[in-house]
């Protein structure tokens, strides 16, 4: 197998490929529309006019020609982010903003994750994108850099998804997609608006036979959503939400030599003593189970030009998961067992207030308000074996509660007048960790510890004529320790409440303009200082601790170009270049370092044309990565960079109430291997995951409109 690394030719053949998605639900034709955004200000504003790096994927970026399940999807299709989906729904995606998250071995931290403003993050900043349903997306706000910091805790960039209201006719709508790997999913979903009462009420079953080893799953979803204005100046917003998978497969990671023998291979379990031998994932039966459910009530009432919001929430999530490592190097006095399980009630608020007045010859918005969220655990941990059969619960190995609450109030103030726009905000962050160990023979780990941070922005845009802006932001951030990260304390088995969180220093400049009627350009450069960063300290015997290392640094450009060039063809291109660095070598870790999980740079182009009726469509998109260390001392072999192509059909059509969809997706059309994403830090060195090669799908939908 001969590797092909991503080259800056690679990158100038793509630019000339071109590049859709944030402008496609308009006609081909039309000049492009700027789009509002609440991400960043919380209240409606113009991106155009936003000081921040913010970008917008619409309802047809995300759901026409896409399977739906996973936000990698369409997350691709934005500059400053890595979205990287695993092929492991029991560990869920990758999402990296500007480097921050890219250490996550399982689900999203570092980057904050709102659905209906509701958070998909819990108070110590760890978030599972599995939580959106992209079934009933309006769109999707992805905000990096400086402003993200008013999001506080783990908001190196903010991806916030909003969902449809209710409008119109009621309609009924079934869709079913197949394709490569045993993959398909069915989705049946209404919507409407009856006396004055929006609804929305969705449900979709998803399964796969994996495209690796060892990667079957199984996920269902539910969603509800009522809107409804109790009086002519407000509006009522209830959602549920229900995520479930039973006994999804976990493949893990493989070693280099296993992944150029076969990447879609699991890794040969050398100890076990049947013959063949077994794989690892197979001998241990990994796995993992997720029960989650959630609802939410908003209320906003307008109160002239100013206006009121509040938002509470709650819910409840049950994982059990069967991890793999030997019970040989474990002792009774350090192991909490191969077998994590737990139950999570969460709950929280946010309520605000938004004043505009006429101040200096401009307007001024200031809002002021304060977020609370909590989350408590009835934790247990067990032996995954019994005798000498694996993958079983055996023996409890730990029992205890963990609690996490977070009060934080804000201020956001901005000022508009003449070419200028000023923004500033303020945030400070209380976050507690509380633990009550039950199970006293593994040393009585109770105790607690609370980190605090205040967070401030500023930003101004100067606009230098109409279709031309300018702006710079700078920002404080930090980062306190997820639970999982404070849970082992170097070779001890105890809570590391001496790990302090992650703080950063941002600063950020762009330009936004127009080129024409057709054409728009973002363009920015930013650098991140952090000190304290987190960093794996020891991690084997199924255990991992953490420890905070020196000054590390990330320096870097985003350029995103949207145009529709006539004649029912549009394109979009977005690049990101990211130098990311330890400033200062710690361990066996020399300075200037990369840092480990972040390509130096990454790029997606989309060539997209419609018919003049829309009835018919066609895209190619290229995704493109540089390669990626997987440790901290780039020590061992980097997952190569890549460059894949892929295509997609669609086609729509009318008959009376009804309406018809059809698409078929080819995905890496020059059969590509390559690795999709790596676990940083495997102590085992199974650190590359494997992406699919030539792989498609097609769907089918049919909707009536009564």
């Amino acid at each position: 197998m001969t590797q092909h690394p991503f080259r800056l030719n690679t990158i100038a053949t793509l630019f000339a490929l071109g590049a859709t998605g944030m402008a496609a639900a308009a006609p081909a034709d039309a000049p492009l529309a700027d789009v509002v955004v609440i991400s960043g200000s919380r209240v409606e504003h113009t991106s155009f006019d936003l000081p921040a790096a913010i970008d917008v994927l619409d309802a047809a970026c995300i759901r026409d020609g896409q399977l739906r399940v996973n936000a990698s999807e369409a997350l691709s299709a934005v500059p400053g982010l890595a979205a990287q989906n695993r092929q492991n729904y029991a560990q869920d995606l990758q999402i990296s903003s500007r480097g921050f998250g890219a250490r996550s071995a399982f689900g999203v931290r570092g980057v904050r994750l709102i659905a209906d403003g509701i958070p998909a993050t819990m108070p110590d900043g760890q978030g599972q994108a599995a939580t959106f349903n992209l079934d009933m997306a309006e769109r999707i706000e992805v905000l990096r850099g400086p402003f993200s910091a008013i999001y506080g805790n783990h908001a190196g960039g903010t991806v916030q998804l909003f969902t449809r209201d209710g409008q119109g006719r009621p309609s009924v709508e079934g869709t079913f997609i197949g394709g490569s790997a045993g993959t398909r999913k069915a989705d049946v979903n209404a919507q409407g608006e009856t006396g004055g009462i929006g609804y929305v009420i969705d449900t979709s079953r998803f399964q796969t036979d994996g495209e690796r080893a060892h990667s079957g799953a199984t996920r269902d979803q539910g969603f509800a959503k009522l809107t409804l204005a109790p009086t002519s100046t407000s509006k009522l917003t209830l959602s549920a939400s229900a995520l479930s998978q039973d006994d999804t497969q976990d493949p893990l990671g493989v070693t280099w030599a296993t992944y150029q023998r076969d990447p879609r291979a699991g890794e040969t379990d050398a100890t076990d003593t049947q013959n063949p031998k077994r794989t690892i994932a197979d001998r241990y039966n990994t796995r993992k189970s997720i029960d989650h459910k959630q609802a939410g009530a908003a209320f906003e009432q307008r109160l002239g030009d100013d206006r009121v919001r509040a938002m509470v929430y709650g819910g409840q999530r049950q994982v059990i998961q069967y991890q793999a490592f030997s019970k040989f190097v474990q002792t009774p006095a350090s192991q909490s067992g191969g077998v994590v399980d737990f139950d999570r009630d969460f709950y929280g608020a946010d309520i605000n207030w938004l004043s505009v007045r006429n101040v200096a010859g401009g307007k001024l918005s200031t809002t002021i308000g304060i977020d609370y969220g909590r989350s408590s655990d009835q934790r247990q941990g067990y032996e995954n074996f019994i005798g000498n059969q694996f993958g079983l619960q055996g023996t409890l190995r730990r029992d205890e509660s963990n609690t996490v609450s977070s009060v934080d109030p804000y201020a956001q103030a901005e000022w508009q007048g003449g070419a200028w726009v000023v923004s500033a905000g303020l945030r400070h962050s209380r976050m507690q960790v509380g633990v009550d160990d039950r199970f006293i023979t593994n040393g009585n780990d109770s105790g607690g510890v609370h980190f605090r941070h205040t967070t401030p922005v500023l930003a101004a845009l100067y606009k230098i004529s109409p279709t031309v802006n300018v702006y710079a932001s700078a920002a404080r951030g930090f980062e306190a320790p997820t639970l999982n990260e404070l849970f082992y304390s170097g070779a001890g088995a105890g809570f590391n409440f001496a790990l302090k969180p992650a703080t950063s220093t941002h600063v950020e400049t762009g330009v936004k303009a127009y080129l024409g009627s057709n054409t728009r350009i973002n363009a920015a450069v930013f650098q991140v200082k952090t000190s304290d960063e987190l960093v794996v300290d020891i991690a084997g015997g199924g255990r991992t601790s953490y420890r905070n290392a020196s000054e590390t640094l990330r320096r870097g450009a985003e350029v995103s170009l949207d145009s529709n060039f006539g004649a029912g063809f549009s394109g979009r291109l977005a690049m990101t270049a990211l130098n990311a660095t330890y400033e200062q070598g710690f361990g066996n870790v020399a300075a200037g370092s990369r840092l480990p999980g972040v390509p130096k740079a990454n790029l997606f182009g989309e060539l997209a044309w419609k018919s003049s009726n829309d009835g018919v469509g066609a895209a190619l998109d290229t995704i493109a990565s540089g390669k990626v260390y997987a440790d901290d001392a780039n020590a061992d072999i980097a997952a190569p960079g890549y460059a894949i192509v892929n295509a997609r059909f669609q086609a729509r059509q009318s008959l009376g109430g009804w309406r018809f969809k059809q698409f078929v997706r080819l995905n890496n059309l020059s059969d590509r291997r390559y690795v999709g994403s790596v676990i940083v830090g495997d102590a085992n060195k199974r650190f590359y995951e494997a992406a699919p090669q030539r792989n498609w799908l097609a769907g089918v939908s049919a909707q009536y409109v009564f």
